[in-house]
């Protein structure tokens, strides 16, 4: 999954759950569910309209194929750049985090 392995999920997520408290993350899921929903309902809207036109002017199977294949693969570059930019985010907010809690480590 994105060339996240299983332990990095889990280290992924507890850094969720210590930024944004228990009681947030369900309403964030949510967000993230309905605006991933919404790209692929707005992705398939798409594609039905240019089907529908591609049959009205008489385009052949292959041509609608490629046309197909074009906007699954901008939509999945366009996940993928959404994802590593959060993946960005939450990598600098650890190191952040990391660094203010390091010389407090050290005293105690």
């Amino acid at each position: 999954m994105f060339g996240i392995g299983g332990g990095e999920l889990i280290f992924i997520l507890f850094i969720v759950l210590m930024l944004f408290g228990s009681d947030k993350i369900p309403e964030i899921a949510r967000t993230l569910g309905k605006a991933m929903a919404q790209l692929k309902n707005a992705t398939n809207e798409i594609k039905s309209e240019i089907q529908k036109g591609a049959e009205s002017n008489g385009l052949d199977t292959k041509a609608l194929t490629d046309i197909t294949r074009g906007i699954t693969s901008e939509v999945d570059q366009v996940k993928g750049n959404i994802l590593g930019d959060t993946m960005t985010q939450i990598e600098q907010t650890t190191e952040q985090i990391s660094d203010l809690t390091g010389p407090i480590k050290r005293q105690m």
